[in-house]
């Protein structure tokens, strides 16, 4: 929440029960958004692509596997980097690219890139961060992934992204 900008207020009275206020701050944006099938349309599909999703926030981790799976992709996910690394190692040959989260427990992103790197120098990695004034993650990201996405990341973005990736053109910073 910090990370955002945002803040919860927590109110609780014994016998009444607890009650939860999340703010977040409000974002401007000029898009339009288009509901229905139309906006389905725009988003670039997989073809059953199999990609690797570590990261330790399980939401965020259910919520991107959904949207590649919608999209056309096939899925596997990891909830920190030595699990994450595990998998790779078994199903290299099938994974087309790994989306890594840079603030992690027990392996943190970099040293997750780091260790994939090792096992395949080819490896295609979407690397995403929170954090936004944690300018040594963003750093890291840029030099040793192919594309870095900050969250909250829409699924137009990641789709964008993870498009241009796998049909190998060149990702801008």
């Amino acid at each position: 929440m910090k990370s955002h900008g945002g803040f919860i207020h927590v109110y609780s009275e014994v016998g009444k029960g607890t009650r939860f206020k999340v703010y977040l701050p409000a974002f401007e944006t000029t898009e339009t958004k288009v509901l229905g099938d139309k906006k389905i349309k725009e988003l670039p599909i997989g073809h059953g692509e199999l990609i690797l999703v570590i990261d330790d926030e399980a939401a965020i981790r259910d919520i991107a596997s959904a949207t590649l799976q919608r999209y056309g992709y096939r899925v596997i996910t990891a909830d920190d980097g030595a699990d994450g690394v595990a998998l790779y190692v078994h199903n290299k040959v099938k994974i087309k690219a790994v989306i890594v989260d840079m603030v992690m427990p027990i392996m943190d992103g970099r040293t997750t890139i780091r260790a994939l790197r090792k096992i395949d120098p080819d490896v295609k990695i979407v690397a995403v961060s929170g954090l936004k004034d944690d300018e040594k993650h963003v750093q890291a990201a840029r030099v040793d992934a192919n594309a870095f996405l900050s969250k909250p990341y829409t699924a137009g973005t990641l789709l964008k992204t993870l498009y241009t990736l796998l049909s190998g053109e060149k990702i801008s910073p």
